[in-house]
């Protein structure tokens, strides 16, 4: 066995569930790492910089998501079209799919760093961040934007390697880099006094170093999928195949955060840096609920992706109903766990009881239902690694993204209260759900049918 074959994953042989959780694992690990190291820069900048430094960064990353979820939406569609010619042992086309994709990771950092010098200032100001946090806000982004090549280079670079199975070497990456993060933002906010700036020079060099180590990895491999610097290219044939999967994804992505925008605009709406705060910190509590549920997401599209190119469609099925009982597990226990231990949780972020109080409010109306998020990811990643992505995106639009806006501009506009802004969350991934559920025995059918 070569050194690099070991780390890969044969789905579509044998049973599933075993090889599901060897996938599974390394991936939420890779993702409770990188949440840890994430909620290190909001715990730095709260303990050592202020409540103002704490709303600034929090405020920040629904914009974030709605710049980059485009792009990281395109490594969705990376990855369905190495796993499908991975499972169907076209090792020619596959490595065509690794350089091409690999350098659009690179130009579409590019991209979203001058999109992000550009248009954070104005962006924020019409979100109506608070006038304490918007000056930090803004210095916070333009900074953070200027690692935005280091960071899809790896997010398209994890995906190739999700893609045969690996996913222990980019969690060990992630490790690496989230290290350096850490003792980075030590240094550069606590005898530095660097505050915003130097938790955001921090995470573009960590991110630079994880970068790096994908780029090596991928440099070093002995497959099909090896990197060769040289042969980079935009093949036109596999390009418009990944346009055609993870676009979609990467608008829905867009389209979602365009929601979050509007809730996070209607937090600020009350004014009230305790409250954004507070918004910021329960949103820390509840990612880490979200990462564990959303790695099956990411196990089912590859594990659908690569059957689908071996043909195999009974083990599609299996996948799904395997992942959705897995990620309702998942989220029911660490959901409500996060709401129980809620208050000694947000306690690590802030001192302010009040910060507490309003994110305890938070999580206790999100993550007490939040597996039903999770079951709507796995529905929408199986039928992605299918082929099938425009279905997904648009009931998910419609069923999450379009209902909750309705929401806030009738319902929660009525009543003006964070609890029903909160409620539009379950509502809507119940429904979306369903929906999801239906489409893929629709689809499903008639794929076994042809």
């Amino acid at each position: 066995m070569s050194n690099t074959k070991r780390f890969e994953i044969d789905m579509c042989n044998g049973p599933l569930l075993g090889k599901m959780l060897k996938f599974y694992f390394p991936l939420m690990a890779s993702s409770m790492l990188q949440l840890v190291f994430n909620a290190a820069d909001v715990i730095v900048v709260g303990r050592f910089a202020g409540s103002e430094a704490l709303a600034a960064v929090g405020s920040t990353s629904a914009l974030i998501n709605l710049l980059t979820n485009l792009f990281i939406g395109l490594s969705v569609g990376a990855n369905v079209m190495v796993a499908r010619y991975y499972g169907a042992k076209k090792d020619d086309e596959l490595s065509d799919m690794v350089h091409t994709s690999m350098l659009t990771a690179l130009l579409s950092g590019v991209l979203l760093t001058v999109i992000g010098l550009l248009f954070s200032a104005p962006i924020l100001r019409l979100m109506g961040t608070t006038k304490d946090a918007l000056p930090l806000a803004v210095i916070y982004m333009r900074i953070y934007f200027c690692g935005m090549p280091f960071m899809m280079v790896y997010n398209f670079g994890a995906a190739v390697l999700r893609a045969i199975g690996d996913t222990r070497r980019p969690m060990i990456f992630l490790f690496i880099s989230g290290a350096l993060n850490f003792v980075l933002n030590i240094i550069f906010v606590v005898p530095l006094k660097m505050s915003v700036a130097g938790v955001a020079l921090a995470t573009i060099i960590s991110q630079g170093l994880s970068a790096f180590l994908i780029i090596r990895c991928l440099i070093l491999s002995d497959g099909a999928y090896k990197l060769i610097i040289s042969k980079l290219h935009i093949n036109k044939d596999k390009f418009l195949r990944m346009i055609q999967i993870g676009l979609p994804a990467g608008v829905q992505g867009v389209l979602f955060s365009i929601s979050n925008v509007i809730i996070q605009s209607s937090v600020n709406s009350f004014d009230d840096t305790i409250i954004v705060a507070g918004n910021t910190t329960g949103q820390n509590i509840e990612g880490f609920v979200y990462m564990a549920m959303n790695a099956f997401s990411q196990t089912a599209l590859s594990f659908s992706g690569q059957n689908y190119g071996a043909k195999k469609y009974d083990r599609i099925n299996k996948v799904l109903w395997i992942a959705l009982a897995c990620v309702s597990i998942v989220g029911l226990t660490m959901g409500n766990l996060s709401v129980l231990f809620g208050r000694p949780l947000l306690s690590l972020y802030t001192d302010d009881p009040n910060v507490v109080t309003y994110g305890l409010l938070r999580i206790t109306y999100i993550c007490t239902l939040y597996f039903l998020c999770g079951t709507m990811d796995v529905a929408s990643g199986v039928m992605r690694g299918m082929g099938y992505s425009i279905l997904p995106t648009i009931v998910s639009l419609t069923g999450a993204c379009i209902f909750r806006i309705i929401w806030i501009f009738t319902v929660f506009v009525r009543f003006h209260s964070l609890e029903v802004l909160y409620s539009s969350y379950p509502i809507s991934w119940f429904l979306t759900t369903a929906v999801h559920l239906i489409c893929f025995m629709v689809v499903y059918n008639k794929l076994k049918k042809s």
